[in-house]
């Protein structure tokens, strides 16, 4: 496939008389494995032009010549609030493919349904693929399928992606033709419906129905008052229309707009959601088991005003003990002390140094910071643990279903920070890893949100291997240090939220969220996926850690370590009131804030921290600056400007809070 700049945003241009399959659906509904069917081993992964978002497309070789296979990003709707749909509804519009095929998870069917609705009123021929129905099965769900593609017009196969069960018939209905769908009716408020009648005889002809298009730009177009909303249509409509047309249009969309409190854009949705609930009435059919009035009974409970904080404070206390207690303890005490302590790193000096004659390359490798005796000990003994046990916590969360209700609970907190419950998931995702989380704030409607969600990941949200450093010395200090850390670390949150707020330029966004079912989780799935990120942690994270001691190797070999100890001692030991030693600690968080967290706990676990030392150790370096992978995935999401000027808040920021907690709690002689 040759990807070309197309024109004004960007489009995908295949090459002409090349047949196209666009694979559309929700996020994690197995579009991936369907397309790896499909395409085999020979696909291209490429930015959509003009964004940040990566299209995968392939080859399929059919009866009558190849096909391009594009696998467009997972999304909730077609109405465009991130650029993930803006990218995939460009893809339909702009490129026309000749088939669609929508992956849906027949567990949450009306998730996939909102989509399927709109493809019906675009007026495109699709094949609805019903994946995951093992798992459906197994929580009493049945769809009548021959009843839905009735209703929907079209056809309708039931598969199991990861069995390749269906597949071989999914396939074969993509490459057939197809008969345009039904348009399953839906009852818009009636200032909507008049204005898309209105709207229909003014809009010329396109590759999608015009009552689409006047839905699209009643959700998301340019009113006359200048507010902008879908660029994409505001150009569209500005190139083909004449001036007198566009200005009927605007006075239309603006005079629909003043009809509502709301945005025209939840209006639409809601409607559509519930012509998509109304359908999954008809056609699903679940058989009541007490898993499944349990799994319902504790989904309202997660969200519950109330309950909810009870049920959060239940979920993160067995972290704590999972990850901080079993974790940070048990297994490192045990990889540590026993494993590393009295096999691993004695035998590995005794080889250096018999191989080895020379001092300085005993000391390189297993001297103080040496690669074996501190970078493989601190990457393997200490932090792995910790980061393998966080990942399975955060595991069943993600399987479970429960971030998106965390989401919901969270809305009215992150709206006073100009933000919506949206934005919890990756904050949340931070916990995993910075510099993934700042990748996913794509997920955010508008550049404001992102910038502000993004800030915060740089500035007080612990990754996985640093969280659970975290959680071992607040272990060893007391439950009231632990709460103090958290009040002080959420406190700055929302202080510098809030802030950026005022600040910053641009709207908050509407907060619209499928709640996918409470489901127990699929230990495959959790292993899967634990086992992928400790992949990650070896290949991304341990490397790195190599690096960090070889540059504290050098910089004590060259006595730099010792003049940077002088230098900040000022700092390090005035004003944050610790000992020297935290000041390599520090260093080291240059380079990966968890590495640093790592330097801290080894301090503590010697007894040259005391308990307040400890916890404004802790406040700092949770504070500190972004890593150096987090560091260049701002610059790549943000530009060098924004990258550069968080950093220079973020470490001075780190110092000054850190200092206020230190003289804090020593004038209230705090005792923990």
């Amino acid at each position: 496939m040759d990807d070309q700049q197309g024109s004004g945003h960007g489009a995908i241009v295949t090459d002409s008389g090349r047949r196209t399959i666009a694979l559309v659906g929700n996020p994690n509904v197995g579009k991936s494995v369907v397309f790896g069917y499909l395409t085999g081993r020979y696909v291209n992964v490429s930015n959509y032009p003009g964004t940040t978002v990566e299209i995968t497309t392939g080859k399929l070789s059919g009866d009558h010549g190849d096909w391009e296979v594009i696998d467009t990003p997972g999304i909730n709707n077609f109405i465009p609030s991130s650029e993930d749909e803006v990218v995939t509804r460009n893809i339909l519009m702009e490129q026309n493919p000749t088939s669609i095929l929508q992956v849906v998870d027949a567990k949450n069917l009306r998730r996939g349904l909102l989509l399927s609705l709109q493809l019906g009123e675009m007026g495109r021929p699709y094949v609805l693929c019903l994946n995951m129905t093992d798992e459906a099965r197994d929580r009493g769900i049945t769809v009548d399928g021959a009843a839905l593609g009735a209703t929907l017009g079209v056809p309708v196969v039931n598969t199991i992606a990861t069995q390749k069960v269906g597949l071989d018939e999914a396939r074969r209905l993509a490459l057939s033709s197809a008969e345009p769908p039904h348009a399953v009716p839906i009852d818009y408020p009636a200032p909507i419906a008049k204005a898309v009648e209105e709207l229909i005889p003014l809009l010329p002809g396109a590759e999608l129905s015009p009552r689409s298009l006047a839905l699209m730009l009643l959700a998301g177009g340019v009113s006359a008052s200048g507010s902008q909303g879908d660029g994409v249509l505001a150009d569209w409509l500005e190139s083909t229309i004449d001036s007198t047309t566009q200005e009927i249009i605007l006075s239309i969309i603006d005079r629909t707009r003043r009809e509502f409190t709301r945005s025209l854009n939840v209006e639409i949705t809601q409607a559509r959601m519930r012509a998509a609930a109304k359908l999954v009435g008809q056609v699903v059919h679940q058989r009541e088991t007490r898993l499944t009035s349990l799994a319902q009974w504790l989904g309202r409970a997660a969200i519950h005003p109330v309950g909810g904080l009870g049920f959060a404070f239940v979920v993160l206390t067995g972290m704590y003990y999972f990850v901080g207690v079993f974790g940070a303890q048990t297994l490192v005490n045990w990889l540590e002390l026993g494993v590393f302590g009295q096999y691993i790193v004695p035998g590995l000096t005794t080889v250096v140094e018999t191989v080895f004659p020379w001092p300085i390359v005993q000391d390189l490798f297993v001297g103080e910071f040496g690669l074996l005796s501190m970078a493989l000990s601190y990457s393997i003994a200490i932090v792995l643990p910790i980061v393998g046990t966080f990942f399975i916590a955060f595991g069943l969360l993600e399987d479970s279903g429960y971030l998106p209700r965390l989401s919901v609970m969270m809305n009215r907190i992150f709206k006073a920070m100009g933000l919506n419950g949206k934005a919890v998931l990756p904050m949340v995702l931070g916990l995993g890893c910075d510099t993934m989380a700042t990748m996913t704030t794509r997920i955010l409607d508008s550049r404001k949100e992102r910038l502000i969600v993004t800030l915060l990941l740089a500035l007080g949200v612990p990754c996985s291997a640093q969280l659970g450093v975290i959680m071992a010395m607040l272990q060893g200090i007391s439950l009231s240090a632990s709460f103090l850390w958290v009040g002080i670390i959420l406190m700055i949150l929302f202080t510098v939220g809030y802030l950026s707020a005022k600040v910053l330029p641009g709207q908050t966004s509407d907060f619209l969220l499928e709640l996918p079912p409470l489901r127990r989780p699929v230990l495959s799935n959790i292993l899967i996926k634990t086992m992928a990120r400790l992949e990650w942690y070896l290949r991304e994270a341990v490397p790195l850690f190599f690096l960090g001691t070889f540059l504290l190797f050098v910089m004590d070999r060259l006595a730099i370590l010792a003049w940077l100890e002088i230098a900040t001692g000022p700092v390090i030991q005035t004003m944050l009131g610790l000992p020297k030693e935290a000041t390599a600690a520090f260093i080291m968080g240059f380079l990966r804030r968890d590495y640093g967290a790592a330097g801290l706990f080894v301090l503590a676990r010697a007894g040259q921290l005391d308990p307040i030392q400890t916890l404004v150790s802790l406040v700092v370096i949770t504070l500190f600056m972004p890593c150096i992978a987090n560091f260049f995935m701002i610059i790549k999401e943000h530009g060098w400007k924004i990258a550069l000027g968080m950093t220079a808040f973020v470490l001075p920021f780190a110092i000054f809070v850190g200092s206020a907690v230190n003289w804090t709690l020593r004038i209230l002689q705090v005792e923990f």
